[in-house]
């Protein structure tokens, strides 16, 4: 059992800004009224500035990556946006015992920025930072819709997707746990691996890989060894990058 220390949410989310960009927060307001929420994105909105949104993103990360498909660029994107939702929410969670409200309809989304994405919350209201709430807001709030707004647009395995976000959470655990043990924050240490392997069984994410401590494994690809110079990624289900068919592997 883990004793956890409940703190007040402080309107900044202060606590964050050590951790690095994935954990960062805008909370000071919007700059720009073009922004759109992540709910229109996930909803198939377009913007007079963005067009569809989501596939904005895509095409833009396609563009910078020289994504041989499409396909790959969507991953990859998903992958980026579950990480920066799993951050903020792991380390709101682990340093205050409470997590914002992550509502896709207070959350404003640059789909134009640099990784990792730029994301706006319009107002900070507290909520209990245990794994029911955290599923809630992330998984059943953002990565559900998410994935089957991607999957409706993009040839894209449901086993690859969940395995991205699985990735995601992994890996943003391993870089709060590293933060904390160096900052002898031990209870936010053990926090963070409690969490992270209760959030790991829940059934949308159970068996997509397995967790050893803070290292995962995961049983699928993200496709990012088909764009040019990219590799494997420390976790994938591959020892080498395979060769890559006209289709690739779907995950």
């Amino acid at each position: 059992m883990v004793l956890l220390l409940l703190v007040d949410l402080d309107p900044g989310l202060a606590a964050l800004r050590p951790l690095g960009g994935f954990f960062l927060l805008r909370t000071a307001g919007v700059p720009r009224p073009s922004l759109p929420t992540l709910a229109r994105a996930y909803e198939g909105g377009s913007s007079d500035v963005y067009g569809d949104v989501l596939n904005f993103r895509v095409h833009k990360v396609a563009d910078t990556l020289r994504a041989p498909e499409v396909r790959i660029a969507a991953s990859v994107a998903h992958q980026g946006l579950a990480a920066r939702l799993w951050s903020v929410a792991l380390g709101c969670a682990a340093l205050y015992g409470r997590i914002p409200d992550l509502d896709a309809r207070l959350l404003h989304w640059d789909p134009d920025g640099s990784a990792p994405d730029d994301l706006w919350l319009s107002e900070v209201r507290p909520l209990p930072g245990d794994t029911a709430t955290v599923v809630d807001a992330v998984l059943r709030g953002h990565l559900e819709p998410l994935t089957a707004a991607l999957r409706a647009r993009h040839r894209l395995a449901r086993g690859l997707l969940w395995g991205n976000a699985a990735s995601a959470l992994a890996g943003a655990a391993r870089q709060l746990d590293r933060w904390a043990q160096a900052n002898g924050r031990t209870e936010a240490a053990a926090r963070t691996r409690s969490l992270t392997a209760d959030l790991l069984a829940h059934p949308l994410l159970a068996g997509t890989g397995t967790l050893t401590g803070t290292a995962f494994r995961r049983r699928s690809c993200c496709l990012y060894y088909q764009v040019p110079g990219g590799g494997i990624c420390g976790d994938c289900c591959f020892t080498r990058p395979p060769r890559s068919s006209p289709r690739g592997p779907s995950g």
